[in-house]
């Protein structure tokens, strides 16, 4: 049966999964990529990005878990690009160039429509617009018997978390402390929501947490 989970997703250890003050130069918001730095030495990251080599072991074992298996993939709009309000034109067609690292029918919540998006590697951009349950109904029927993997940033996640959509969730808490940006945590009650603590493996780089109802 397809299950709904967040996985792989970056926080500061004072609960910030994004800088602020995003932008084209800084796509994560400002000190965004220092949360991110489990994942840049794995050789899953590596590979991803056509490098040679890198890490294996506990970082590299959750880096792979965040991207395989899944069928389908939900983004909030700031995770496919900075472009705010109406869509200008076609121009911008994400973060990643021409080979984007879902490989999978991939859906973008926004407020604007916009006609798909296909990209080499077996990624399609999606662009709904009827809100978090229809584009999960898009996803799960895309993925099939596969996952959906709800990609965020934090505000989508909140979203999903509050709506009780969510089956598991994988935070990687970084030794970094952000002091401001996007905070996941506030107002949310995880116990209410059903949620525990499963799996818990702490590296030099990340205190790896994984929670399911």
């Amino acid at each position: 049966m397809s299950r709904v989970i967040v996985s792989g997703f970056s926080l500061s250890i004072d609960g910030f999964g994004a800088g602020p003050e995003q932008s084209l130069e800084n796509p994560l918001g400002e000190r965004g990529e220092e949360l991110h730095t489990w994942i840049f030495g794995t050789r899953m990251f590596r590979k991803m990005v056509g490098a040679d080599g890198g890490s294996q072991g506990v970082d590299n074992d959750y880096a792979t878990r965040s991207m395989d298996g899944f069928g389908a993939f939900i983004l909030g709009r700031n995770m496919f690009g900075p472009v705010r309000g109406d869509w200008p034109d076609e121009t911008w067609r994400g973060w990643w160039g021409d080979y984007p690292p879902y490989h999978a029918p991939t859906f973008v919540l926004t407020h604007y429509p916009r006609d798909p998006v296909e990209m080499e590697g077996g990624t399609t951009f999606h662009f709904v617009t009827d809100g978090i349950e229809a584009a999960l109904e898009r996803a799960k029927s895309a993925a099939g018997d596969k996952n959906v993997k709800i990609g965020g940033g934090v505000s989508t996640v909140r979203h999903y978390l509050q709506a009780n959509l969510i089956d598991e969730v994988h935070f990687a808490i970084s030794p970094v402390v952000l002091g401001r940006g996007e905070a996941m945590f506030a107002g949310l009650d995880l116990p209410a929501l059903g949620f525990s603590v499963t799996e818990h493996a702490t590296t030099d780089a990340a205190t790896h947490i994984v929670l399911a109802r």
